[in-house]
């Protein structure tokens, strides 16, 4: 069942960024076109925290439910809903753009209007990838990501490919949207075909509840695993990256790896519709998370900059993920939300720190830096203390997402289990090794010496996420409560 509201509030949400990209071309004074993108943000939080706080956490259907015509004869509708799995992912999108923002407030020199109209773009999509319950909806937003990240990592990427990161992450997904088009054209008519009279259904709620046969399954499967495969950047279609990490801007960074759309994709998508192949091919999904958890952790202890390690430690934490996933079981799918909301946080914090310490130094390779810690304690302490929530210390959100995780693999998937266990244990490896280049001993660098630390603006934006990380550290309980009736209702479906 699903409860319609009277009040579009979820489509408020989705549609004021928009209005503030609009509002920000009626200004020319780069001041005046940053705070109405840092309101406009901050508005959208204010929203998302009204639905939050309506939020029935015992509820287990979809909530806040619009539904509008869109193209009759092919029966799509603008059919937008949250529920307890994607509920949370809507104000901490926000903070994250809010943090965004605040991390450019300084480093965004040339054509700021179109910078910040872009941004607020790219939240709208974004916003509607988590609410969207038509797939050609949800497909529409999917694809409208695609025009704000290629102009804002081909015009303000700090590396000389800057361009070439563009075009291939562009590439990249355009390749992997034909497949999800594919799967969710599929699905339309297998629906048809058992419907009477035949109608194609491009609606999640009733796709939910179509009989699929299992062959059909299992093409929808392996096209749904490609298409959000690569936007996840799961080995081996993970190249793209890096790439973006080290030649576009650090604030597109913080939320290609702080928001990951592909892994909700498996979990709103791949798992629930086709819940036989999932279990058929569980062995593939925990495979590829544990090759992506040991081939993420190896290669980013061979990295000598910041920004390519964390790049690699995402793709790490994204097969942990994924092997939560195919646990199939309460703590796996728990913990793989968990985990993702994290990523909003201490993944997305750490990016806007290492651009606050790139526009400062110039540069985030461990050669060109060096005793930053001397002159910029703040900065230094919070990376560590983000670095620390990435490798699940307790006390840090990280411990509580990487616990479930761990106890769900090692209940379904023992040696999965143990190789990720391996996996946290390389990443404290990593981390520490690279902090103690970039941030301790000498100061070498005349640069480093005479640099400033965190600007008011910037720390009020690091203490919320800082504090974030460690209140859901220590107090778990709430994201769980919330997260729990939606994941039930997830695990059901695989047993129906």
């Amino acid at each position: 069942m699903t409860e319609i509201t009277t009040f579009p509030l979820l489509s408020l949400l989705i549609f004021s960024p928009l209005a503030g990209a609009a509002l920000i071309w009626f200004f020319h004074k780069p001041e005046t076109v940053r705070l109405i993108a840092l309101l406009t943000s901050t508005a959208s939080l204010f929203i998302s925290l009204l639905i939050l706080i309506s939020f029935d956490n015992t509820n287990s259907s979809f909530q806040f439910i619009d539904k509008i015509s869109w193209i009759p004869t092919l029966n799509i509708n603008y059919l937008i809903g949250i529920d307890g799995i994607s509920i949370l992912f809507l104000p901490l999108s926000c903070l994250l753009f809010a943090g965004v923002i605040i991390g450019s407030w300084t480093s965004i020199s040339s054509l700021p209007r179109l910078y910040y109209s872009l941004l607020l773009f790219l939240l709208s999509a974004i916003l509607g990838i988590f609410s969207a319950l038509d797939t050609m909806l949800f497909f529409l937003f999917w694809e409208m990501t695609l025009i704000p990240l290629y102009f804002l990592i081909s015009l303000w990427g700090v590396g000389p490919n800057r361009r070439y990161a563009a075009v291939k992450y562009t590439l990249f997904m355009l390749t992997s949207g034909v497949a999800l088009l594919f799967a969710f054209v599929i699905l339309a008519f297998a629906h048809a075909r058992g419907d009477v009279p035949a109608q194609l259904s491009f609606d999640y709620l009733q796709l939910l509840t179509t009989a699929i046969s299992a062959d059909t399954q299992t093409t929808i499967f392996f096209l749904l695993l490609f298409g959000f495969g690569a936007k996840a950047a799961l080995f081996p279609f993970h190249t793209w990256l890096p790439t973006v990490a080290m030649e576009g801007p650090a604030s597109i960074a913080a939320i290609m790896t702080g928001l990951k759309l592909g892994l909700y994709g498996f979990i709103r998508f791949i798992v629930p519709l086709t819940p036989q192949a999932s279990q058929n091919f569980h062995w593939l999904l925990a495979g590829l998370g544990v090759i992506g958890i040991l081939y993420g952790a190896i290669v980013a202890m061979n990295q000598s900059n910041l920004r390519r390690m964390l790049a690699y430690s995402s793709i790490s934490h994204a097969g942990l993920v994924l092997l939560g996933i195919a646990a199939f079981n309460m703590q796996g799918i728990q913990g793989a939300v968990y985990q993702l909301l994290n990523f909003t946080v201490i993944a997305g914090g750490i990016y806007i720190l290492s651009g606050f310490l790139h526009h400062r130094t110039g540069s985030t390779d461990t050669i060109s830096l060096g005793g930053v810690a001397t002159t910029m304690p703040l900065l230094a302490s919070f990376f560590f203390l983000f670095g620390l929530a990435t490798m699940g210390i307790p006390g840090t959100n990280g411990f509580i997402a990487e616990h479930l995780i761990l106890i769900s693999a090692l209940q379904s998937h023992t040696g999965a289990g143990l190789a990720a266990l391996a996996g946290m244990v390389l990443s404290a490896s990593y981390f520490l090794v690279i902090y103690k280049r970039a941030f301790l001993g000498p100061c070498i660098n005349p640069v480093i010496t005479s640099a400033i630390d965190l600007r008011p603006r910037e720390l009020a934006i690091t203490l919320l996420l800082a504090g974030l990380i460690l209140f859901t550290g220590l107090y778990p309980g709430g994201i769980l409560e919330i997260t729990k009736a939606a994941s039930e209702t997830w695990l059901l479906r695989l047993k129906g």
